[in-house]
Protein backbone atom coordinates (compact mmCIF):
# COMPACT_ATOMS: atom_id res chain seq x y z
CA UNK A 1 0.00 0.00 0.00
CA UNK A 2 1.28 3.45 -0.85
CA UNK A 3 2.49 5.62 2.07
CA UNK A 4 -0.41 8.06 1.60
CA UNK A 5 -2.83 5.49 3.03
CA UNK A 6 -0.51 3.79 5.51
CA UNK A 7 -0.54 4.35 9.26
CA UNK A 8 2.67 3.48 11.15
CA UNK A 9 1.20 0.92 13.58
CA UNK A 10 -0.13 -1.27 10.78
CA UNK A 11 2.94 -0.69 8.59
CA UNK A 12 5.19 -2.05 11.34
CA UNK A 13 3.34 -5.39 11.36
CA UNK A 14 4.08 -5.92 7.66
CA UNK A 15 7.62 -4.54 7.55
CA UNK A 16 10.39 -6.89 6.33
CA UNK A 17 12.20 -6.45 9.64
CA UNK A 18 9.15 -7.53 11.64
CA UNK A 19 8.45 -10.48 9.33
CA UNK A 20 12.01 -11.78 9.62
CA UNK A 21 11.95 -11.45 13.40
CA UNK A 22 8.80 -13.58 13.54
CA UNK A 23 10.52 -16.15 11.31
CA UNK A 24 13.42 -16.22 13.74
CA UNK A 25 11.11 -16.51 16.75
CA UNK A 26 9.40 -19.51 15.19
CA UNK A 27 12.69 -21.25 14.41
CA UNK A 28 14.11 -20.69 17.90
CA UNK A 29 10.88 -21.67 19.65
CA UNK A 30 10.78 -24.88 17.60
CA UNK A 31 14.40 -25.58 18.58
CA UNK A 32 13.49 -25.01 22.25
CA UNK A 33 10.64 -27.51 21.97
CA UNK A 34 12.98 -30.01 20.31
CA UNK A 35 15.46 -29.40 23.11
CA UNK A 36 12.84 -30.59 25.59
CA UNK A 37 12.67 -33.80 23.54
CA UNK A 38 16.46 -34.18 23.65
CA UNK A 39 16.82 -33.44 19.96
CA UNK A 40 18.82 -30.19 20.33
CA UNK A 41 21.74 -29.98 22.80
CA UNK A 42 21.22 -27.46 25.60
CA UNK A 43 24.56 -25.79 24.93
CA UNK A 44 23.57 -25.13 21.32
CA UNK A 45 20.26 -23.66 22.45
CA UNK A 46 22.10 -21.41 24.87
CA UNK A 47 24.39 -20.27 22.04
CA UNK A 48 21.39 -19.48 19.85
CA UNK A 49 19.85 -17.40 22.62
CA UNK A 50 23.10 -15.51 23.12
CA UNK A 51 23.25 -14.77 19.44
CA UNK A 52 19.62 -13.81 18.84
CA UNK A 53 17.86 -12.76 22.04
CA UNK A 54 16.91 -9.14 21.48
CA UNK A 55 18.25 -9.22 17.95
CA UNK A 56 16.43 -6.87 15.58
CA UNK A 57 16.83 -7.06 11.84
CA UNK A 58 18.20 -3.88 10.29
CA UNK A 59 17.68 -2.61 6.74
CA UNK A 60 21.21 -3.83 6.04
CA UNK A 61 20.25 -7.33 7.23
CA UNK A 62 17.19 -7.29 4.98
CA UNK A 63 19.40 -6.24 2.07
CA UNK A 64 21.84 -9.08 2.83
CA UNK A 65 19.05 -11.67 2.84
CA UNK A 66 17.71 -10.25 -0.43
CA UNK A 67 21.20 -10.58 -1.88
CA UNK A 68 21.38 -14.24 -0.86
CA UNK A 69 17.91 -14.86 -2.32
CA UNK A 70 19.09 -13.64 -5.71
CA UNK A 71 21.22 -16.79 -5.77
CA UNK A 72 19.00 -19.28 -3.93
CA UNK A 73 15.72 -18.10 -5.51
CA UNK A 74 14.16 -19.15 -2.19
CA UNK A 75 13.36 -16.68 0.58
CA UNK A 76 13.37 -19.08 3.55
CA UNK A 77 16.66 -20.68 2.50
CA UNK A 78 18.15 -17.20 2.10
CA UNK A 79 16.97 -16.36 5.62
CA UNK A 80 18.38 -19.58 7.07
CA UNK A 81 21.68 -18.92 5.32
CA UNK A 82 21.85 -15.49 6.93
CA UNK A 83 20.99 -16.93 10.34
CA UNK A 84 23.78 -19.48 10.01
CA UNK A 85 26.18 -16.65 9.17
CA UNK A 86 25.18 -14.90 12.38
CA UNK A 87 24.61 -17.89 14.66
CA UNK A 88 27.39 -20.21 13.62
CA UNK A 89 27.30 -23.99 13.95
CA UNK A 90 24.48 -24.14 16.55
CA UNK A 91 22.14 -22.72 13.89
CA UNK A 92 22.27 -26.08 12.12
CA UNK A 93 19.49 -27.24 14.44
CA UNK A 94 17.05 -24.62 13.17
CA UNK A 95 14.34 -25.72 10.74
CA UNK A 96 14.84 -29.37 11.73
CA UNK A 97 12.03 -31.48 10.26
CA UNK A 98 10.24 -28.35 9.11
CA UNK A 99 9.16 -27.02 5.74
CA UNK A 100 9.04 -23.44 4.51
CA UNK A 101 5.27 -23.20 4.95
CA UNK A 102 5.66 -24.00 8.64
CA UNK A 103 7.47 -20.69 8.95
CA UNK A 104 5.53 -18.70 6.36
CA UNK A 105 2.03 -19.73 7.38
CA UNK A 106 2.69 -19.39 11.07
CA UNK A 107 4.16 -15.95 10.50
CA UNK A 108 1.13 -14.94 8.46
CA UNK A 109 -1.07 -16.09 11.32
CA UNK A 110 0.84 -13.87 13.76
CA UNK A 111 0.65 -10.88 11.42
CA UNK A 112 -3.06 -11.35 10.75
CA UNK A 113 -3.74 -11.69 14.46
CA UNK A 114 -1.92 -8.44 15.20
CA UNK A 115 -3.53 -6.67 12.24
CA UNK A 116 -7.00 -7.83 13.27
CA UNK A 117 -6.46 -6.50 16.78
CA UNK A 118 -5.71 -3.07 15.30
CA UNK A 119 -8.78 -3.23 13.05
CA UNK A 120 -11.05 -4.17 15.96
CA UNK A 121 -9.66 -1.22 17.93
CA UNK A 122 -10.35 0.99 14.89
CA UNK A 123 -13.96 -0.20 14.81
CA UNK A 124 -14.26 0.59 18.52
CA UNK A 125 -13.17 4.15 17.78
CA UNK A 126 -15.72 4.39 14.97
CA UNK A 127 -18.48 3.11 17.22
CA UNK A 128 -17.57 5.58 19.96
CA UNK A 129 -17.72 8.47 17.47
CA UNK A 130 -21.01 7.33 15.96
CA UNK A 131 -22.60 6.72 19.37
CA UNK A 132 -21.68 10.19 20.61
CA UNK A 133 -23.22 11.89 17.57
CA UNK A 134 -26.28 9.60 17.69
CA UNK A 135 -27.14 10.70 21.22
CA UNK A 136 -26.41 14.31 20.31
CA UNK A 137 -29.03 14.11 17.53
CA UNK A 138 -31.34 11.56 19.09
CA UNK A 139 -34.39 13.77 18.48
CA UNK A 140 -33.18 15.90 15.58
CA UNK A 141 -35.93 15.37 12.99
CA UNK A 142 -35.16 14.98 9.31
CA UNK A 143 -36.90 13.50 6.33
CA UNK A 144 -36.31 9.84 5.63
CA UNK A 145 -35.85 8.96 1.99
CA UNK A 146 -36.49 5.87 -0.09
CA UNK A 147 -35.37 5.75 -3.72
CA UNK A 148 -33.91 9.20 -2.99
CA UNK A 149 -37.48 10.55 -2.57
CA UNK A 150 -38.99 12.02 0.59
CA UNK A 151 -40.73 9.28 2.55
CA UNK A 152 -41.50 9.87 6.26
CA UNK A 153 -39.63 11.62 9.09
CA UNK A 154 -36.83 9.97 11.05
CA UNK A 155 -34.17 11.54 13.24
CA UNK A 156 -30.52 11.94 12.42
CA UNK A 157 -29.81 10.07 15.65
CA UNK A 158 -31.84 7.09 14.43
CA UNK A 159 -29.82 7.03 11.23
CA UNK A 160 -26.62 6.95 13.28
CA UNK A 161 -28.03 4.28 15.60
CA UNK A 162 -28.34 2.02 12.57
CA UNK A 163 -24.74 2.77 11.67
CA UNK A 164 -23.62 1.92 15.20
CA UNK A 165 -25.52 -1.37 15.06
CA UNK A 166 -23.85 -2.28 11.77
CA UNK A 167 -20.39 -1.62 13.21
CA UNK A 168 -21.19 -3.94 16.10
CA UNK A 169 -21.80 -6.72 13.60
CA UNK A 170 -18.62 -5.87 11.71
CA UNK A 171 -16.61 -5.90 14.92
CA UNK A 172 -17.92 -9.36 15.79
CA UNK A 173 -17.21 -10.61 12.27
CA UNK A 174 -13.65 -9.29 12.23
CA UNK A 175 -12.90 -10.68 15.67
CA UNK A 176 -14.29 -14.10 14.80
CA UNK A 177 -12.55 -14.25 11.41
CA UNK A 178 -9.31 -13.08 13.01
CA UNK A 179 -9.41 -16.07 15.34
CA UNK A 180 -10.13 -18.42 12.44
CA UNK A 181 -7.04 -17.08 10.63
CA UNK A 182 -4.79 -17.10 13.73
CA UNK A 183 -3.71 -20.70 13.15
CA UNK A 184 -0.27 -21.91 12.11
CA UNK A 185 1.51 -25.21 11.54
CA UNK A 186 4.77 -26.90 12.44
CA UNK A 187 3.97 -30.29 10.95
CA UNK A 188 6.54 -30.74 8.21
CA UNK A 189 6.56 -31.26 4.46
CA UNK A 190 3.00 -32.51 3.92
CA UNK A 191 1.60 -32.06 7.40
CA UNK A 192 2.20 -35.58 8.72
CA UNK A 193 4.64 -34.68 11.56
CA UNK A 194 6.94 -37.35 10.09
CA UNK A 195 10.10 -35.48 11.09
CA UNK A 196 8.85 -33.14 13.82
CA UNK A 197 6.93 -34.12 16.94
CA UNK A 198 3.40 -32.68 17.36
CA UNK A 199 4.44 -31.31 20.75
CA UNK A 200 6.76 -28.89 18.95
CA UNK A 201 3.83 -27.33 17.13
CA UNK A 202 1.77 -27.08 20.30
CA UNK A 203 4.65 -25.34 22.10
CA UNK A 204 5.29 -22.84 19.31
CA UNK A 205 1.63 -21.95 18.87
CA UNK A 206 1.14 -21.40 22.59
CA UNK A 207 4.20 -19.18 22.88
CA UNK A 208 3.10 -17.10 19.89
CA UNK A 209 -0.39 -16.67 21.30
CA UNK A 210 -2.08 -18.29 18.31
CA UNK A 211 -5.32 -20.26 18.38
CA UNK A 212 -3.39 -23.48 17.68
CA UNK A 213 -2.11 -25.55 14.80
CA UNK A 214 -4.11 -26.62 11.77
CA UNK A 215 -6.12 -29.71 12.71
CA UNK A 216 -5.12 -31.75 9.69
CA UNK A 217 -2.71 -29.66 7.67
CA UNK A 218 -1.41 -30.38 4.21
CA UNK A 219 1.84 -28.59 3.48
CA UNK A 220 -0.05 -25.38 4.28
CA UNK A 221 -2.73 -24.00 6.53
CA UNK A 222 -6.10 -24.21 4.77
CA UNK A 223 -6.73 -21.00 2.86
CA UNK A 224 -10.42 -20.79 3.63
CA UNK A 225 -9.23 -19.44 6.99
CA UNK A 226 -7.65 -16.42 5.36
CA UNK A 227 -10.49 -15.99 2.88
CA UNK A 228 -12.84 -15.72 5.85
CA UNK A 229 -10.88 -12.77 7.21
CA UNK A 230 -10.45 -10.97 3.88
CA UNK A 231 -14.18 -11.31 3.24
CA UNK A 232 -14.87 -9.85 6.69
CA UNK A 233 -12.55 -6.97 5.80
CA UNK A 234 -14.39 -6.46 2.51
CA UNK A 235 -17.79 -6.37 4.22
CA UNK A 236 -16.46 -3.87 6.77
CA UNK A 237 -15.38 -1.77 3.80
CA UNK A 238 -18.84 -2.08 2.28
CA UNK A 239 -20.45 -0.80 5.50
CA UNK A 240 -17.96 2.06 5.57
CA UNK A 241 -18.85 2.85 1.96
CA UNK A 242 -22.60 2.74 2.65
CA UNK A 243 -22.27 5.28 5.43
CA UNK A 244 -19.78 7.44 3.53
CA UNK A 245 -22.16 7.48 0.57
CA UNK A 246 -24.93 8.72 2.85
CA UNK A 247 -22.70 11.59 3.96
CA UNK A 248 -22.01 12.41 0.32
CA UNK A 249 -25.74 12.51 -0.48
CA UNK A 250 -26.60 14.60 2.57
CA UNK A 251 -23.86 17.09 1.66
CA UNK A 252 -25.21 17.76 -1.84
CA UNK A 253 -26.04 21.45 -2.31
CA UNK A 254 -29.74 20.69 -2.81
CA UNK A 255 -29.81 18.78 0.50
CA UNK A 256 -26.99 20.20 2.69
CA UNK A 257 -28.15 18.56 5.91
CA UNK A 258 -24.65 17.51 6.94
CA UNK A 259 -21.17 18.45 5.79
CA UNK A 260 -17.72 17.00 6.18
CA UNK A 261 -15.29 19.11 8.24
CA UNK A 262 -13.65 21.84 6.18
CA UNK A 263 -10.52 23.14 7.88
CA UNK A 264 -8.92 26.56 7.82
CA UNK A 265 -6.82 26.92 4.68
CA UNK A 266 -8.45 23.95 2.94
CA UNK A 267 -9.22 24.37 -0.76
CA UNK A 268 -12.05 22.55 -2.52
CA UNK A 269 -11.24 23.14 -6.17
CA UNK A 270 -8.33 24.48 -8.18
CA UNK A 271 -10.80 26.30 -10.43
CA UNK A 272 -13.85 27.14 -8.28
CA UNK A 273 -13.06 28.81 -4.93
CA UNK A 274 -16.59 28.27 -3.59
CA UNK A 275 -16.38 24.45 -3.60
CA UNK A 276 -16.47 22.40 -0.35
CA UNK A 277 -16.41 18.86 -1.65
CA UNK A 278 -17.02 15.60 0.30
CA UNK A 279 -13.49 14.37 -0.37
CA UNK A 280 -13.17 12.26 2.79
CA UNK A 281 -16.23 10.14 2.14
CA UNK A 282 -15.37 9.90 -1.55
CA UNK A 283 -11.94 8.59 -0.58
CA UNK A 284 -13.55 6.00 1.71
CA UNK A 285 -15.78 4.89 -1.14
CA UNK A 286 -12.70 4.29 -3.27
CA UNK A 287 -10.91 2.33 -0.55
CA UNK A 288 -13.97 0.09 -0.18
CA UNK A 289 -13.71 -0.82 -3.85
CA UNK A 290 -10.15 -1.98 -3.29
CA UNK A 291 -11.17 -4.03 -0.25
CA UNK A 292 -13.84 -5.85 -2.25
CA UNK A 293 -11.33 -6.52 -5.00
CA UNK A 294 -8.88 -8.14 -2.60
CA UNK A 295 -11.54 -10.52 -1.27
CA UNK A 296 -11.79 -12.23 -4.67
CA UNK A 297 -8.16 -13.46 -4.91
CA UNK A 298 -8.38 -14.57 -1.27
CA UNK A 299 -11.31 -16.79 -2.24
CA UNK A 300 -9.42 -18.05 -5.27
CA UNK A 301 -6.46 -18.99 -3.03
CA UNK A 302 -8.59 -21.64 -1.32
CA UNK A 303 -8.27 -24.07 -4.23
CA UNK A 304 -4.60 -25.16 -4.14
CA UNK A 305 -3.35 -28.29 -5.90
CA UNK A 306 -3.11 -31.47 -3.82
CA UNK A 307 -1.11 -30.83 -0.63
CA UNK A 308 -0.22 -27.37 -1.91
CA UNK A 309 1.17 -25.19 -4.66
CA UNK A 310 2.40 -21.60 -4.35
CA UNK A 311 -0.20 -19.80 -6.47
CA UNK A 312 -1.42 -18.23 -3.20
CA UNK A 313 2.00 -16.86 -2.26
CA UNK A 314 2.19 -13.83 -4.54
CA UNK A 315 -1.42 -12.99 -3.77
CA UNK A 316 -0.92 -12.96 -0.01
CA UNK A 317 2.26 -10.90 -0.19
CA UNK A 318 0.08 -8.14 -1.67
CA UNK A 319 -3.36 -8.49 -0.09
CA UNK A 320 -2.18 -9.25 3.45
CA UNK A 321 -0.57 -5.85 3.98
CA UNK A 322 -2.69 -3.87 1.55
CA UNK A 323 -6.14 -4.94 2.74
CA UNK A 324 -5.38 -4.48 6.43
CA UNK A 325 -3.53 -1.21 5.86
CA UNK A 326 -6.34 0.20 3.69
CA UNK A 327 -9.10 -0.68 6.15
CA UNK A 328 -7.05 0.60 9.08
CA UNK A 329 -6.59 3.92 7.31
CA UNK A 330 -10.21 4.07 6.21
CA UNK A 331 -11.64 3.40 9.65
CA UNK A 332 -9.38 5.98 11.24
CA UNK A 333 -10.43 8.58 8.65
CA UNK A 334 -14.10 7.66 9.05
CA UNK A 335 -13.98 8.05 12.85
CA UNK A 336 -12.39 11.50 12.56
CA UNK A 337 -14.93 12.53 9.94
CA UNK A 338 -17.85 11.56 12.18
CA UNK A 339 -16.27 13.32 15.17
CA UNK A 340 -16.09 16.60 13.25
CA UNK A 341 -19.14 16.18 11.00
CA UNK A 342 -21.15 19.39 10.67
CA UNK A 343 -24.88 18.82 11.17
CA UNK A 344 -27.49 21.40 10.16
CA UNK A 345 -30.80 20.78 12.01
CA UNK A 346 -32.32 23.98 10.59
CA UNK A 347 -31.74 22.76 7.06
CA UNK A 348 -33.26 19.39 7.99
CA UNK A 349 -36.41 21.23 9.10
CA UNK A 350 -36.48 23.23 5.88
CA UNK A 351 -36.32 20.03 3.86
CA UNK A 352 -39.05 18.47 5.97
CA UNK A 353 -41.29 21.40 5.12
CA UNK A 354 -40.61 21.25 1.37
CA UNK A 355 -43.64 19.09 0.56
CA UNK A 356 -46.16 20.78 2.80
CA UNK A 357 -46.75 17.75 4.98
CA UNK A 358 -46.87 15.26 2.14
CA UNK A 359 -44.92 12.79 4.29
CA UNK A 360 -48.09 12.26 6.36
CA UNK A 361 -49.89 10.56 3.47
CA UNK A 362 -49.76 7.15 5.16
CA UNK A 363 -51.33 8.50 8.35
CA UNK A 364 -54.21 9.99 6.36
CA UNK A 365 -54.62 6.68 4.55
CA UNK A 366 -54.81 4.81 7.85
CA UNK A 367 -57.24 7.35 9.30
CA UNK A 368 -59.58 6.86 6.33
CA UNK A 369 -59.36 3.10 6.64
CA UNK A 370 -60.07 3.42 10.36
CA UNK A 371 -63.27 5.28 9.50
CA UNK A 372 -64.47 2.42 7.29
CA UNK A 373 -63.23 3.49 3.86
CA UNK A 374 -61.99 0.48 1.84
CA UNK A 375 -58.19 0.58 1.70
CA UNK A 376 -57.82 0.80 -2.09
CA UNK A 377 -60.45 3.54 -2.26
CA UNK A 378 -58.68 5.41 0.54
CA UNK A 379 -55.38 5.02 -1.33
CA UNK A 380 -56.87 6.69 -4.41
CA UNK A 381 -58.27 9.56 -2.34
CA UNK A 382 -54.93 10.25 -0.64
CA UNK A 383 -52.90 9.83 -3.81
CA UNK A 384 -54.97 12.28 -5.86
CA UNK A 385 -54.55 14.94 -3.20
CA UNK A 386 -50.85 14.16 -2.88
CA UNK A 387 -50.42 14.74 -6.60
CA UNK A 388 -51.96 18.21 -6.22
CA UNK A 389 -48.95 19.18 -4.09
CA UNK A 390 -46.71 18.65 -7.11
CA UNK A 391 -49.05 19.68 -9.90
CA UNK A 392 -51.03 22.54 -8.36
CA UNK A 393 -48.52 23.73 -5.72
CA UNK A 394 -51.15 23.37 -3.00
CA UNK A 395 -50.52 22.48 0.64
CA UNK A 396 -51.35 18.80 1.26
CA UNK A 397 -53.45 19.44 4.36
CA UNK A 398 -55.41 22.15 2.56
CA UNK A 399 -56.02 19.86 -0.42
CA UNK A 400 -57.41 17.16 1.86
CA UNK A 401 -59.78 19.58 3.57
CA UNK A 402 -61.10 20.72 0.20
CA UNK A 403 -61.78 17.16 -1.01
CA UNK A 404 -65.45 16.33 -0.49
CA UNK A 405 -64.85 12.58 -0.58
CA UNK A 406 -62.21 12.83 2.15
CA UNK A 407 -64.47 15.07 4.23
CA UNK A 408 -67.20 12.42 4.19
CA UNK A 409 -64.95 10.34 6.47
CA UNK A 410 -62.69 12.86 8.23
CA UNK A 411 -63.40 16.23 9.81
CA UNK A 412 -60.91 19.07 9.88
CA UNK A 413 -59.74 18.20 13.41
CA UNK A 414 -59.18 14.56 12.39
CA UNK A 415 -57.17 15.67 9.38
CA UNK A 416 -55.13 18.05 11.56
CA UNK A 417 -54.42 15.18 13.97
CA UNK A 418 -52.69 13.33 11.15
CA UNK A 419 -50.07 16.09 11.06
CA UNK A 420 -48.95 15.98 14.72
CA UNK A 421 -45.16 16.27 14.55
CA UNK A 422 -44.19 13.99 17.44
CA UNK A 423 -45.95 10.95 15.96
CA UNK A 424 -42.84 9.76 14.15
CA UNK A 425 -40.57 10.22 17.16
CA UNK A 426 -42.61 8.38 19.76
CA UNK A 427 -40.48 5.20 19.69
CA UNK A 428 -37.05 6.81 19.35
CA UNK A 429 -36.10 6.02 22.95
CA UNK A 430 -37.19 2.41 22.59
CA UNK A 431 -35.09 1.98 19.43
CA UNK A 432 -32.09 3.57 21.16
CA UNK A 433 -32.50 1.18 24.06
CA UNK A 434 -32.51 -1.76 21.66
CA UNK A 435 -29.30 -0.58 20.02
CA UNK A 436 -27.34 0.95 22.90
CA UNK A 437 -28.88 -0.76 25.93
CA UNK A 438 -30.35 0.88 28.99
CA UNK A 439 -28.67 3.75 30.78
Amino acid sequence: MIPRYTRPEMARIWSPERRLRIWLDIEILAAEAMGKLGEVPSEDLAALHRAFDGFEFSPADVARIDEIEKVTKHDVIAFLTFVEEKGGLPARHLHKGMTSSDVLDTTLAVQLKEATALLVADVDRVRAAVKKRAFEHRRTPMIGRSHGIHAEPVTFGLKLAGWYDAWGRRRDALERAGKVAAVGKISGAVGTFANVDPSVEAFVMARLGLEGGEGAATQVVARDRHADLFCAIAVAGAVMEQQATEVRHLQRTEVREVEEPFTVGQKGSSAMPHKRNPILSENLTGLARLLRGWAVPALEDVALWHERDISHSSVERVIGPDATIALDFGLSRFARMIDDLRVYPERMRENLAQTGGLYEAQRVLLALVGKGTPRQEAYVLVQRNAMKVWEEKVDFRTALKRDADVKKALGDAEIDACFAEDHHLKHVDRIFERVFGKG
